[in-house]
């Protein structure tokens, strides 16, 4: 990131926003006749308010910065609204950390500060790239530590040889809106008192949009991943499809790439 980079944000950080207010996922029982439900699922350890948003089994441990915005430092409530629908069965849409109680006014998108900025429009968006089927929150000083443990493990397949065993006991010890092989765990990095939660991509593998909220006084009170935007999902395809729990219908995404 450098100074033209932050001049060239500036320019544009007011159309880089998410046109839905997303915190209705949370105070809302349904969207669109689609039923809504949240769940809480622990804190994320943010230590140093570094953010990253990844896939945990894919981009994890990649080279990449974190988001240029810092988020307040500690450990903060992360909660995902879930849409219950007959169609798609129970599908994770938003997940939310709260950083304060204030409600937000505005979701601008988290951004790393090195992404191309020319020629941006109201319809795209940069998100985090899934190739796994999962979404994970996490401080990019506990990433070390990730190496670390993962490197001792020496595992042929991560997910196979031990975080699916995890998943398992996840959905054993909350069956709820989870499908048996789990759906989302809170992980403490072994050796450390850091959490991460890990939890599915709303339809699956695709890019997804990261937006930070600003509450009335421009303060960021909430980071919001967005996996799925339900009206947009409805209005584009109808509700007259029928998918199967395992269906990536990549078309329900939000906005386009």
């Amino acid at each position: 990131m450098n100074e033209n980079w932050m001049q060239k944000y500036e320019e544009v950080k007011d159309i880089l926003v998410c046109p839905t207010d997303l915190e209705t996922y949370f105070t809302s029982n349904e969207i669109a006749g689609q039923q809504l439900e949240t769940m809480e699922i622990g804190n994320v350890s943010l230590p140093s308010g570094k953010v990253v948003v990844r896939d945990p089994l894919v981009a994890l441990n990649a080279n990449q910065s974190p988001y240029f915005i810092e988020a307040p430092k500690g450990n903060f409530p992360v909660t995902i609204a879930v849409v219950k629908s007959e169609d798609w069965g129970d599908r994770y849409a938003v997940v939310k950390v709260e950083f304060t109680k204030e409600k937000p006014v505005v979701y601008r998108e988290a951004l790393v500060g090195i992404e191309d900025l020319e020629g941006v429009d109201e319809d795209d968006f940069f998100g985090f790239g899934v190739d796994a089927g999962l979404g994970c929150i996490a401080d990019a000083e506990v990433l070390p530590y990730v190496d670390k443990f993962e490197a001792e493990l020496d595992v042929d397949n991560m997910y196979d040889d031990y975080f699916a065993g995890l998943f398992a006991q996840s959905y054993k010890d909350h069956p709820n809106n989870q499908r048996d092989a789990g759906d989302w765990i809170n992980w403490t990095v072994p050796n450390t008192d850091y959490q991460i939660p890990m939890f599915a991509s709303g339809f699956g593998d695709g890019s997804y949009p990261v937006y930070f909220g600003y509450d009335a006084n421009d303060e960021v009170c909430g980071l919001y991943i967005q996996f799925i935007d339900i009206e947009l999902a409805l209005s584009e395809d109808g509700d007259d499809e029928d998918y199967e729990d395992d269906d990536e219908p990549e078309n329900f995404v939000f906005l386009k790439d």
